[in-house]
């Protein structure tokens, strides 16, 4: 399967999010698919040769109804989810992988009448219209649920980071100081990798060292000064700046 930037590369193509809208409904000749998104098979064989290479579709000879040799015809077989937000101080772009397995092992994640529909047609080779339209409406209305439930929590976390921007703003001086905080910010429940930020700022070990300092002596004084909480230990106690920040250092640091 493509990776994140193969991903989006492709997927910007419009005629080659008409071929996948395609497949994924059933299994489609190139033929078919040049009448189908309006180009000529020449121009659909280069974006399935492209979209095969990327691991999006998959080539299968099927028996020509016709009685002649038999043809080349394209599925989908992968499945996959890509995430993309973007505004003021919130940008996360992120491809996913659907989980595995059939609908009696996919209800053990779900709840209420979505894991009913999972334990409905498990077991089952195939499920009537009426019924299958059933089912996909309620799991409709529960992803548009989530997804509005989702929108609410981007849009929460993305004031909480400009309320935070605006003091790292105030309180930090230099850009290496910011950086630094921005990148923690990114990824408040991750270990903080102290080498790969050395790496990205282009900082030696010694310079690394002081800029997290700076940023540890920071962070302990804008606590004192905006919650009114402290730090106890000894005058003279240089304290780690990861147990400041809250945040383990990387092992090989």
């Amino acid at each position: 399967m493509a990776d994140l930037d193969d991903a989006l590369s492709l997927l910007q193509n419009k005629v080659r999010r008409g071929i996948l809208e395609r497949l994924v409904r059933e299994p489609h000749y190139p033929l078919q698919l040049a009448d189908q998104v309006g180009v000529s098979q020449q121009a659909v064989m280069k974006h399935l040769k492209l979209l095969e290479q990327a691991g999006f579709v998959v080539k299968m000879k099927a028996a020509s109804s016709k009685g002649g040799p038999p043809r080349n015809i394209y599925s989908v077989q992968q499945a996959i989810s890509l995430r993309i937000d973007l505004g003021p101080d919130l940008f996360h772009c992120e491809q996913r992988s659907l989980p595995t397995g059939g609908p009696l092992k996919l209800s053990k994640a779900l709840k209420g009448k979505v894991a009913h529909v999972a334990e409905t047609v498990s077991g089952r080779k195939m499920i009537g219209v009426g019924e299958g339209m059933q089912h996909l409406s309620q799991i409709t209305n529960e992803l548009e649920r989530l997804d509005v439930e989702r929108d609410v929590l981007i849009a929460l976390h993305q004031q909480i980071k400009q309320r935070i921007s605006a003091t790292v703003d105030t309180d930090f001086d230099s850009y290496e100081q910011r950086h630094v905080i921005h990148n923690m910010l990114e990824s408040p429940t991750s270990s903080f990798d102290f080498n790969a930020l050395a790496k990205e700022l282009q900082l030696g070990a010694v310079a690394s060292e002081k800029l997290m300092d700076e940023v540890r002596s920071r962070v302990v004084r804008q606590l004192a000064e905006r919650t009114g909480q402290f730090v106890a230990a000894p005058q003279a106690a240089e304290l780690p700046w990861w147990a400041v920040l809250g945040i383990e250092p990387t092992k090989d640091r």
